[in-house]
């Protein structure tokens, strides 16, 4: 398997680069499948998958210029036939997967098969956020309420997390992901609207992931070739390993 889980995306000429690589061939010349379905449990989700679709959104993926680009909504796939959209995917260079609940992409990652089926799937998994974290075996994530979908995690804790501006309370849910990578992820590590993942606050996260966990910030990305694993990036990162 070839994966290369961002925090937002293709965002500089490095990861931009690895993509290519992952690729074997240009851009240009590949084909990819877009994956909105984190973005819907949020209030103007609709909006901010045609902006992702479109190539318009913040998290460069969808307007890099493929050879040719198709939508692929998880939710519908239980109700169709798999050899009407199976074919696709495996011929498809690369499975772009977007940012959003990873709790609900993760669950409908498993409930329409595509799960199962990226495990010998020959495309690269690119993932953007929430479509890094659900990549990974069990993952844990951050939520400042409830999470809005009806999937159940594996547990929920509430936590507080220190920053500057004062304490963040916060609920910690833990759950399955799609089982493509055997490590964590953290994203946007420092950054001023995810103060939850500060470094300081990113150790105490991983500490609740039963897994080595990469902290990655907006210019990183975890590279992932047949099990071998390193880091690409122009910016910040640590691997937590205990």
């Amino acid at each position: 398997m070839k994966l290369l889980l961002t925090s937002s995306g293709i965002k500089n000429a490095t990861i931009h680069d690895a993509l290519v690589g992952l690729l074997g061939k240009p851009i240009a010349e590949s084909t990819a499948l877009f994956v909105p379905t984190a973005l819907y449990p949020f209030p103007g989700g609709p909006e901010m998958a045609w902006r992702a679709i479109t190539g318009s959104s913040p998290s460069p993926l969808c307007g890099l210029g493929w050879k040719s680009l198709g939508v692929l909504e998880l939710t519908a796939l239980p109700s169709i036939d798999e050899a009407a959209w199976a074919p696709a995917v495996r011929e498809a260079d690369a499975i772009l997967v977007g940012g959003g609940d990873p709790l609900f992409l993760a669950s409908w990652l498993w409930r329409s098969g595509l799960a199962e089926l990226l495990k010998t799937n020959e495309a690269v998994y690119v993932g953007v956020s929430a479509g890094s974290i659900a990549a990974t075996t069990t993952f844990v994530e951050t939520y400042p309420e409830p999470p809005r979908g009806a999937d159940q995690p594996l547990k929920s804790e509430k936590f507080v997390f220190r920053t500057p501006q004062g304490d963040l309370d916060r609920i910690l849910v833990t759950a399955r992901g799609a089982g493509l990578v055997d490590f964590g992820v953290i994203p946007h590590l420092e950054h001023p609207h995810h103060l939850d993942a500060s470094l300081a606050n990113a150790e105490q996260w991983a500490a609740r992931i039963p897994a080595p966990t990469y902290a990655i910030d907006d210019d990183s990305a975890v590279r992932v070739v047949d099990g071998t694993v390193d880091v690409v990036s122009e910016g910040a990162w640590k691997l937590f390993t205990s």
